[in-house]
């Protein structure tokens, strides 16, 4: 019995030094309490004011796997599915009703261990500054009087923000382990909104400047994962390609395949190069990329944000968000007046009297990274019959539950009564106004998960000539759904998209950047193969 008890004493303290030891280690212990605090109202995890700082980091302890770790054991069978996909995992059918296993399928292939991403936040500078566009990170080096040698490449500038971000959090006083606004204090709400746009990442409705910038602090690590990702898989295409342009194939290529392919990938050609000089050129960057020569280590393109990849993966980037503003512009060019001026009153954008249809479209391209700023009468524009109904029931008028009541109720007479009773309780301000909002908390992204889901023929066709969009003939119900959802995600998020669609234009942006070697390297393979064949024709013609 003593022995037992020993045994059970030893496992005890052993549990406990194993607890502490990961406890001490952990990223946040070291973070101030206005950090900690940061982090608990970034992930709407709620605590105490005051607090004492164990409790504070016995909040984040406990809900740090879920949000840090392993987010994925959180999402719903859809998300957890769609990863897999992208992952190119084969997801069978039967096993996309067992939640448990497609968790552990998605931990399988998660982008890091969960111990790397808590080691992550261990120094948050070597990678929240990876997702910024040059731009920004321009703009932040200036903001704060950091020396950028000319000419100012992407590398440069990050290696220089990098180095200086401690000293610019102490100077201004501020904590920098989890960073606080200062760190976007030279972005516009539109730079916010639109980072948000181009990962695929939904921005909060309403919104305000503190809440994008929470946004886009909670979600940079797993912007930086995706983008890693992405980059991975690039550079993985783009070494396959190198990898088969062999000699016989560059020499087979004209003067004009030469420079293209110079062209392409970047591969600067003195003027009056010769064909002969061009393709050595052409050989050494291969072996630079390769990494087959004496240089490899310091002219490699893999690893860090200094590879020729890693420029090419900022320019995909933009690539994305220019094909995300460029289908929404051209939406936005079938609009109606109606939709165009609506677009605009729920950003709070003011529209000048008499504006012309061309100005209105103007005004919305200005303000396609705008978010609306509160609830509004506009936020029941995708409400279902029975949720418009559910909020009259509960805060609505006596003329307005009246509507919500009566027997063959349309939906555009429910909209317009939901839309009323919002104005009254707005108006009021008080208890009534307290009650709606509260009621729209609550009940809006549920509302959005379900949108379009329940609605009939007739609703979903109404709601789209509200756009102006023609409905083609003989369309399905599930198309007429789609449609809506579309021009609806257009209207209410601008270019985004709340889920990762966007990722998966960067990752064809960044596949047809190397597609051009592919083909190029077909087509040198068979100028080869037909000039062996020339060759040896030539020599049978002579015996």
């Amino acid at each position: 019995m003593r022995l037992f008890k020993a045994l059970i004493s030893v496992a005890l303290v052993a549990d406990a030094t194993l607890a502490s030891t990961w406890f001490s280690k952990a990223a946040y212990n070291k973070w101030h309490e206005t950090e900690l605090e940061r982090w608990l109202s970034d992930h709407d995890v709620p605590y105490p004011t005051p607090a004492d700082r164990k409790d504070l980091e016995k909040l984040i302890q406990k809900n740090w796997d879920d949000r840090v770790a392993a987010p994925y054991k959180s999402w719903e069978t859809p998300q957890l599915v769609d990863y897999l996909k992208q992952k190119g995992v084969d997801v069978q059918d039967s096993a996309k009703s067992n939640k448990d296993s497609l968790i552990g399928q998605v931990q399988g292939a998660w982008y890091e261990t969960e111990e790397k991403a808590s080691d992550a936040y261990l120094s948050v500078k070597d990678w929240i500054l990876d997702t910024w566009t040059d731009s920004q990170l321009k703009a932040f080096c200036d903001h704060h009087g950091i020396p950028v040698p000319q000419p100012r490449k992407r590398d440069t500038l990050l290696s220089k923000a990098r180095s200086s971000y401690d000293t610019i959090a102490q100077k201004v006083g501020e904590a920098s382990s989890y960073p606080g606004n200062w760190l976007y204090e030279t972005w516009t709400e539109s730079d916010l909104k639109e980072w948000l746009d181009t990962h695929g990442i939904p921005a909060p409705q309403p919104s305000t400047r503190d809440k994008l910038i929470a946004t886009v602090r909670r979600n940079s690590r797993l912007a930086y994962l995706k983008s890693q990702d992405q980059l991975s898989s690039a550079t993985a295409s783009a070494q396959n390609a190198y990898s088969t342009l062999t000699d016989m194939v560059i020499d087979a290529w004209s003067e004009s395949q030469l420079k293209e392919f110079a062209d392409k990938n970047g591969i600067p050609v003195p003027q009056g190069t010769k064909p002969n000089e061009l393709r050595a050129l052409i050989r050494k960057h291969k072996a630079d990329f390769l990494g087959d020569n004496v240089k490899a280590s310091a002219t490699s393109a893999f690893g860090a944000a200094t590879s020729k990849v890693g420029n090419q993966y900022s320019k995909a980037t933009d690539d994305a968000s220019l094909a995300a503003q460029d289908a929404f512009y051209k939406a936005v060019e079938t609009w109606s007046e109606s939709r165009l001026k609506s677009y605009l009153d729920y950003r709070g954008v003011p529209v000048p009297q008499a504006s012309k249809t061309d100005e209105l479209r103007a005004l919305v391209r200005k303000n396609a990274h705008k978010a609306a700023s509160g609830w509004s009468a506009w936020t029941f524009d995708d409400f279902s019959v029975e949720n418009l109904k559910d909020y009259l029931a509960k805060n609505g008028d006596a003329a307005a539950k009246k509507t919500a009541e009566k027997s063959g109720a349309t939906r555009d007479e429910l909209l317009s009564a939901a839309q009323g009773a919002y104005a009254s309780a707005s108006s009021a301000g008080g208890a009534s106004y307290a009650a709606a909002t509260n009621y729209l908390a609550r009940a809006t992204d549920s509302a959005k998960v379900s949108a379009f889901d329940t609605w009939s023929d007739s609703d979903l066709k109404a709601y789209l000539d509200s756009y102006g969009v023609a409905v083609p003939q003989g369309s399905t119900v599930d198309q007429l759904r789609a449609y809506a959802r579309k021009q609806s995600t257009y209207w209410r998020y601008g270019t985004s998209t709340p889920s990762g669609t966007l990722y998966a234009k960067l990752s064809e942006t960044l596949q047809n950047t190397w597609q051009w070697v592919s083909s190029q390297l077909n087509a040198g393979a068979d100028a080869a193969q037909k000039t062996a064949g020339d060759a040896k024709q030539k020599v049978k013609e002579e015996l």
